[in-house]
């Protein structure tokens, strides 16, 4: 009779659990459309909604460096139908920027993988600049007249760029997008 009780509870924890998802899954990415995190995301939600059978939606709520999309995701009911595509940003370079931001970042989320990395890479067009070497003096020749491109302020590409301008002893313009 006990292993009959026990087979049973097993078995009808099982029967009554629904299979997931059994709606649409919104995928929040905290950043504008067309940037290489919304490309990953749109990426690889068209292979989860094939494999779920069910819609995986990707939504940009793009402002504030992520905390705007990060928010939305950490107000949502805790039922998996709402994720975060989070950063180093919204996750490790938000907070220690911002210590008041509308989120926690290790307690309002659960992490569940890594999707991808992006190395951040320094260019130059070679009219301009053939090496580093050459691209460090011809920025410390023309202070403030070269300027640098990131994903916004406080992001991680914004934060390399102001690193590379504290080792070189160099002064460019951020420009965030």
């Amino acid at each position: 009779m006990r292993r009959l009780l026990i087979l049973l509870a097993l078995v009808s924890g099982t029967t009554l659990a629904q299979p997931f998802p059994s709606k649409p899954v919104r995928w929040v990415v905290p950043f504008p459309p067309g940037g290489a995190t919304d490309i990953i995301a749109r990426i690889v939600a068209q292979k989860m909604s094939e494999a779920w059978a069910q819609p995986v939606v990707v939504e940009n709520r793009a402002g504030a460096a992520g905390a705007i999309g990060s928010e939305a995701v950490a107000r949502a009911a805790p039922d998996g139908y709402t994720i975060l595509m989070g950063t180093t940003s919204t996750h490790a370079v938000g907070p220690a920027v911002n210590p008041r931001l509308p989120y926690n970042h290790l307690t309002d989320f659960a992490p569940v993988t890594l999707v991808a990395t992006f190395p951040n890479v320094l260019v130059a067009h070679p009219s301009t600049a053939a090496s580093l070497q050459e691209l460090i003096a011809l920025l410390k020749a023309n202070p403030g007249k070269y300027n640098f491109g990131s994903s916004g302020a406080g992001s991680s590409t914004h934060l390399a760029g102001e690193l590379f301008k504290q080792m070189t002893g160099t002064d460019i313009n951020h420009i965030p997008y």
